[in-house]
């Protein structure tokens, strides 16, 4: 793959993900196919959850989203960049410059405060380094959390955790926020907090694509896609009885 495409912004706004005809089978032996071949749009702006039981391929469709695994077959392109065939080397800048990544387990270097940790994600980007406080700090307030910005992970409880692991996966002002059971090591209360400021960001603009199994945290999206057996069981939109239409299996 040229480099070139990595480094021209495209004329017009494609989609943030676009997959085309992606498929994700362990070689083994034996083979095991872990997702069935769907072609996937998610247009800027969108809030969409991904939900199925443990095994049923959402997290592979995540890791194939996140470029964190290659389709053993299909095409994949972010921002409208054929990333597929890409080396490591590009396949890492469009990740560190067009995705911010949230986890479950918040992955915050323990001893490195919450400034620190945020920052960390600029370096990855090769961000100024006269810019890095500034915008660090900026996404720290944004989600309530600037007061705790010297706070090492240790002080913080699992919400303020989780909110420093979204700040850090915004400084760099990403195409697409992936969140993967962000929820999942929180309490309800805290769960409703961290949903209430994930709708809050998409209403400021940014796409999220959820990985969830919690239904409440489903029905703040916009759209739901149901993945069973490496197949695409529903593709909803919020409110809306049927599929979509923006994926296919094919």
């Amino acid at each position: 793959m040229s480099t070139a495409p990595l480094c021209t912004a495209p004329l017009s706004l494609p989609p943030v993900v676009r997959l085309s005809s992606v498929g994700y089978t362990y070689h083994g032996p034996p083979p095991v196919v872990a997702l069935q071949p769907l072609s996937l749009e998610i247009s800027r702006g969108e809030h969409v959850a991904i939900m199925g039981p443990s095994g049923s391929g959402k997290s592979t469709l995540l890791n194939l989203i996140g470029l964190l695994d290659r389709p053993t077959e299909g095409r994949v392109e972010i921002d409208g960049l054929d990333v597929g065939a890409a080396s490591e080397r590009e396949r890492a800048a469009v990740r560190a410059g067009h995705i911010g990544f949230v986890f479950q387990a918040f992955h915050l270097l323990p001893h490195r405060t919450a400034m620190e940790n945020v920052m960390l994600a600029q370096v990855y980007a090769d961000q100024p380094r006269r810019q890095r406080y500034s915008a660090a700090m900026t996404v720290l307030a944004q989600v309530g959390l600037d007061h705790r910005a010297g706070a090492l992970p240790s002080a913080l409880s699992g919400g303020e955790r989780q909110r420093v692991a979204v700040a850090r996966a915004l400084v760099n002002r990403p195409s697409l926020l992936l969140c993967d059971e962000p929820t999942g090591n929180l309490d309800t209360t805290t769960t409703a907090e961290l949903t209430g400021l994930l709708a809050g960001l998409h209403q400021a603009g940014a796409t999220l694509v959820v990985i969830t199994h919690n239904p409440a945290v489903a029905r703040h999206a916009e759209r739901t896609i149901e993945i069973r057996d490496g197949q695409v069981e529903a593709d909803t939109a919020a409110g809306s009885g049927g599929g979509s239409g923006a994926l296919a299996p094919v």
